[in-house]
This record gives C-alpha cells, sequence and structure tokens, in this order.
C-alpha cells in the first residue's frame, strides 16, 4: 500500500478534464467531450491555485496540466507534468463532502480520482495509478515530467504509502512530487564526462530523497503516534542513459523488447526478502517467505536511514524503463515474466514489439491485469519509450 507547486507557466483557462483530457474552462459545470461533472469546482486565479472560499464544497481533486517553469539559461525543451489543483463537492446534489468522503447533504460516496488516475507529460511517457481491488483507498502516487521529444528527458517517480501507517496516502502524493520537481529543476552535467554526468544525478536523486522525506514528515501530524510513511523508486532518463534510485521495495526495471536484450530488475529492495535473497535463498522462496513485504528502509518521520541505493544504465536497445510499486510485482517479479507480459499486453493493445505503442493505455493494461489476478494491493505503474 500503501505539494510541491513550481509557477506554472500555463494559462489558468488551460484545464483539462480529469476523466478524458480535453479541454475546460474554469466555471464549467461538465466536459463537453465525455459529460464528467465539473460542478462545484473553485475557481482558479492568475497563478493556478485555488481561490479560497468554501472549504466545505472542496474535496474530490480536479486535475491540470501545466509546464514546469524553465531555470534561467536552461535552453532545453520544457518539461511538463500534472497537477492536481482544486477539488469538487458531490456529484449527486452538490451538496459539501465530509471528512469521511461521503456527501454531508444526501450521503453519497463521493467518487475520488485518487482510486484511479493516469499520467501523460509526453507522448513517450505514462503512468497509471490505482486502488486495486481489496483496498478501501489508494496510498500508492506517482509524478512524471517529461520533455516532449521521445527518448529525450523524463522522470518518473513512484511512491507506495505504508499501510500499517496514519495518513501515508497523502504523504506517498506529497513525496512522489516533491522528489519530481527536484529531479525536473536539477539537471547536472558534472564536468561533461558520462561518469561524472551519472554521478551528478545520482546525487541529485539523493536530494530529492531528502526533499521526499521532509514532505512526508510535513504531512504528518506531530502527535501522530503512528507516523506517516512510504517507498520510494525514481528513474531519470536523458537519452540512452538511465539513473535510478530506490527507498523500500518499490523497483526500477530495464525491459528490452524480446530478443533484443537481457531484461533486468535495475533497483535494489530494502525489505526481508531481499536480505534472504542476499544469503542465498532463491527470490522466488524468499519472497514467498513470511515478513517477505516487511521493508527495512522507507521514508517518513521514524525512518532510520534514507539513504537510496542509486544505480545507471546504458541503454542499447529499444524497450521500456518501467518504475512500479509491488501491487504489481507482487504477481510478476522476474524481469524476464514482466517482459513476457508487456509483450503480451502489446500485442493485445494492437502494437509489435513495442513500437509505435503509446505507454498510457500500456500502463493502464498492467494495472488491469495485476487487478485480474487478485489485485490485492494498490498498483502504480510509470513507463517510458527508449
Amino acid at each position: 500500500m500503501s505539494e510541491g507547486t513550481p509557477a506554472s507557466s500555463t494559462s489558468a483557462e488551460a484545464l483539462h478534464c480529469p476523466t478524458c483530457g480535453a479541454e475546460v474552462h474554469a466555471g464549467d459545470s461538465f466536459c463537453e467531450a465525455c459529460g464528467t461533472s465539473l460542478a462545484f469546482a473553485a475557481p482558479i486565479d492568475g497563478e493556478g491555485q485555488p481561490v479560497s472560499g468554501d472549504d466545505d464544497l472542496l474535496e474530490s481533486p480536479i486535475t491540470l496540466s501545466r509546464s514546469i517553469e524553465q531555470q534561467p539559461g536552461d535552453t532545453s525543451e520544457e518539461m511538463s507534468d500534472t497537477v492536481v489543483v482544486a477539488r469538487r463537492g458531490c456529484t449527486s446534489c452538490g451538496g459539501p463532502v465530509g471528512p469521511d468522503g461521503y456527501c454531508e447533504v444526501c450521503g453519497t460516496k463521493a467518487p475520488s480520482e485518487r482510486d484511479h488516475y493516469t499520467e501523460q507529460p509526453a507522448a513517450w511517457v505514462a503512468s497509471c495509478c490505482d486502488r486495486g481491488v481489496r483496498h478501501h483507498r489508494n496510498e500508492d502516487a506517482s509524478a512524471l515530467a517529461a520533455e516532449p521529444e521521445p527518448g529525450s528527458r523524463a522522470v518518473l517517480v513512484v511512491c507506495d504509502g505504508v499501510s500499517t501507517s496514519t495518513d501515508s496516502d497523502v504523504a506517498s502524493l506529497a513525496a512522489a512530487r516533491a522528489a519530481r520537481d527536484v529531479l525536473v529543476a536539477h539537471r547536472p552535467a558534472g564536468i561533461g564526462l558520462p561518469a561524472s554526468r551519472t554521478a551528478a544525478l545520482a546525487s541529485a536523486i539523493e536530494a530529492s530523497v531528502a526533499v521526499a522525506n521532509d514532505a512526508v514528515i510535513a504531512n504528518t501530524a506531530p502527535n501522530s503516534p503512528n507516523a506517516a510513511s512510504c517507498t520510494f523508486a525514481a528513474a531519470v532518463v536523458v537519452g540512452s542513459s538511465v539513473t535510478f534510485g530506490n527507498i523500500g521495495d518499490s523497483r526500477v526495471y530495464w525491459i528490452p523488447d524480446p530478443g533484443d536484450d537481457t531484461p533486468r530488475l535495475l533497483s535494489v529492495d530494502d525489505s526481508v526478502a531481499q536480505l534472504r535473497i542476499d544469503s542465498g535463498v532463491s527470490r522466488e522462496e524468499a519472497e514467498a517467505g513470511p515478513q517477505a513485504h516487511a521493508i527495512t528502509k522507507w521514508l517518513g518521520r521514524d525512518a532510520p536511514d534514507i539513504a537510496p541505493t542509486t544505480g545507471s544504465i546504458e541503454l542499447g536497445s529499444p524497450g521500456w524503463v518501467v518504475a512500479c510499486t509491488d501491487g504489481l510485482w507482487n504477481y510478476v517479479s522476474e524481469p524476464d515474466a514482466l517482459q513476457t507480459l508487456i509483450a503480451d499486453q502489446t500485442a493485445a493493445l494492437g502494437g509489435g514489439a513495442g513500437e509505435g505503442v503509446d505507454p498510457l493505455p500500456l500502463s493502464e493494461a498492467l494495472v488491469r491485469w495485476a487487478c485480474d489476478q487478485g489485485g490485492k494491493d494498490n498498483i502504480t505503474v510509470a513507463l517510458a519509450r527508449h
């Protein structure tokens, strides 16, 4: 299981429907493309922020796409992301939604976009985050950013809130976005050599983890007896290079198209299962054993160690960089098995060996597949096409 908000460079009028992505405008009651109710949305000011008003009307999030402001002297292409800027009241009667998620007027359970949401900052990068089948809320989170040119630069961050901690759903989302924003803002080049650039990117991931940890703590009540906590995994794609890092058991994989290269699990779990694997137990046995999912590192106020395990890889063939939570890899842990699954889902979507496949429907297909296997946990899948 389970906001940093840089200045917006897009007009506040350029809002998008949270269901279909069609452009809508502040004050619209319904999306003209798909009919989704947009009623009772908070008005948006010139900075893309909700205008203060009756907070009782604000509950479910409405998403807005915007571009991340470029840093001074940055001549690279703009990277875009998706942020939440406002919330809605009851979709049945328009009444206020209480803290328990139910309308205070008619008692209708308010749908939450958090239960299932997608992000696609560029055509070659996308993610899907879903509540799964068995849990009552989604404590996973994702945050992406990417330049429009395929294979240029992308940031993938996924976090998995620890279900035994309080407010882990809030903390995981805050952590993912805070880390994403750090990795977008930091574009280290080292001294110009590939090894130096990789080392500088690894340092940027370490910095993003520290900021993400601060975000978790900031979203934890000071007197909470069970402090919010979450796992963390990030991948920064720059051309043919991927630099990655993790805390806990969210993962980063490299999945080349079949026959082109060897699929690899890049990250190393901080878990009891991994300790057993390190001692010589097979992965299959270790991940099926007692306390297999007990993590040994996490983000949060009571974290014993927030130094991430980092690494890098050069990609020599076409394929997918995958960042995911255990809601997916519970059912397909081995890289070879994940490669086969992606190939099967790609074929079902009408694609060849990955070429021309939109990562958004592929990420959604992988989430549906995990739900079909039982969906015992929240599920997050983030993809970047190389």
